[in-house]
């Protein structure tokens, strides 16, 4: 096929093929009133004719917008449990699908896909409620994922007329590219001079009061960091792990478990040395629910009961959480109402800035869920105000 019979009809075919200028085609199809019925009906059989659809990209070159909010998540999304799970699924291997009959279940994998280890995460979560609230104002969404590159975000900048963005190491490059007319929030990103709106989480509060609980409640001395020291939320929970500690007059450990900022995870590796010298913490205070359950799994595998040996705690409050052996004692965040209020600001329907402001720095309360890996058999004390899940 020809590069001319495959390429998308533009306006201009339209125009062409319905002899009329390109500004009778637009009409057509956003403003009927200003063009005969005939001259109408003309342009829209020429349409169907080529397979034309308007672009509401192209309507932005000549209103200046478009309408639509963008979401850009990077590389965020997984598609297994196991970020060192590299093996394609079955389902991927691009075989042709056969229309004739029923595919089997074989062919579907759904057992390795269908994980709630890897879908709903925090990604996914704060992306629903995105959706959501655009769905509720009327507005189009344009979701872009799965590029770790600077370019890809300016790409999408140029289609919408707000745009979220998800954490990366290459944000701050990516920033740079962007047009400065277009409004962004950025998510789980530190305050900064910058003209972008934030949305994130309070991690020291969330952070102070689960060690609040374990110390409190549980009289744990022996307590350690476990995640990978990247990006703001891991960075400022870390911070206040050993703050909270110290408040407490316990010694933190200085440097976190599986605490490399680039390359391979080490947690496997450095629990299993701590294991062998008889040197396991008694309690796990993990950056984020996929470490806790990437943790739980290690000591299961080491022979190490939780909680009854070592306590084990998550932060985000993502669903596989609830579904562990033991169900996970995790901070959870309000991920649909982060993402919700990133549309609302995109929006213009966020209410006024505060005077003195000149962008939203909303930061959400997270909130402390008590399940069984933290040694939890009932609720605690009412003066924390922390809830007991019932899982």
């Amino acid at each position: 096929m020809s590069d001319a019979a495959s390429r998308r009809p533009t306006v201009y075919d339209v125009a062409q093929e319905a002899g009329v200028s390109i500004a009778s085609v637009s009409f057509a199809f956003r403003r009927p009133e200003r063009i005969s019925e005939a001259t109408r009906e003309r342009v829209l059989a020429a349409a169907r004719r080529l397979g034309y659809a308007p672009s509401a990209a192209a309507r932005g070159l000549a209103n200046g917008r478009t309408g639509t909010l963008g979401l850009h998540a990077f590389d965020l999304m997984l598609e297994r449990a196991d970020p060192r799970d590299v093996t394609p699924p079955r389902s991927d291997a691009r075989s042709p699908l056969d229309a004739a009959s029923i595919i089997p279940w074989s062919q579907s994998d759904d057992e390795t896909l269908a994980d709630p280890r890897a879908f709903p995460l925090y990604v996914d979560e704060v992306q629903r409620g995105f959706a959501l609230e655009c769905w509720m104002l009327g507005r189009p969404v344009m979701l872009s994922s799965g590029s770790d590159s600077d370019v890809s975000v300016a790409d999408t900048a140029g289609r919408v007329d707000g745009l979220a963005i998800f954490p990366s190491p290459v944000l701050p490059a990516a920033l740079l590219r962007m047009p400065a007319t277009i409004p962004t929030v950025l998510f789980s990103v530190a305050p900064g001079d910058d003209p972008h709106h934030r949305v994130r989480v309070d991690n020291a509060g969330g952070m102070s009061a689960l060690i609040d609980h374990l110390v409190g409640d549980h009289q744990y001395d022996d307590v350690a960091f476990v995640g990978r020291q990247e990006g703001f939320d891991n960075s400022e929970r870390f911070r206040e792990y050993r703050a909270s500690l110290m408040r407490w007059g316990l010694r933190p450990r200085d440097e976190p478990i599986d605490g490399t900022v680039r390359g391979p995870h080490r947690m496997l590796e450095q629990l299993g040395a701590l294991h062998v010298r008889g040197a396991l913490p008694r309690v796990l205070v993990c950056a984020s629910d996929q470490h806790a359950l990437m943790a739980l799994d290690a000591l299961a595998g080491l022979g190490v009961r939780v909680p009854d040996e070592v306590a084990v705690t998550g932060f985000d409050g993502i669903l596989a959480g609830r579904l562990s052996t033991p169900t996970l004692t995790s901070v959870r965040q309000p991920m649909e109402a982060m993402g919700r209020a990133a549309a609302r600001i995109l929006a213009g329907t966020a209410g006024a800035l505060p005077d003195g402001h000149a962008r939203f720095d909303a930061v959400f309360a997270p909130r402390v869920v008590l399940r069984r890996s933290c040694g939890c058999r009932s609720s605690v004390s009412a003066g924390y105000q922390i809830p007991m899940d019932a899982a």
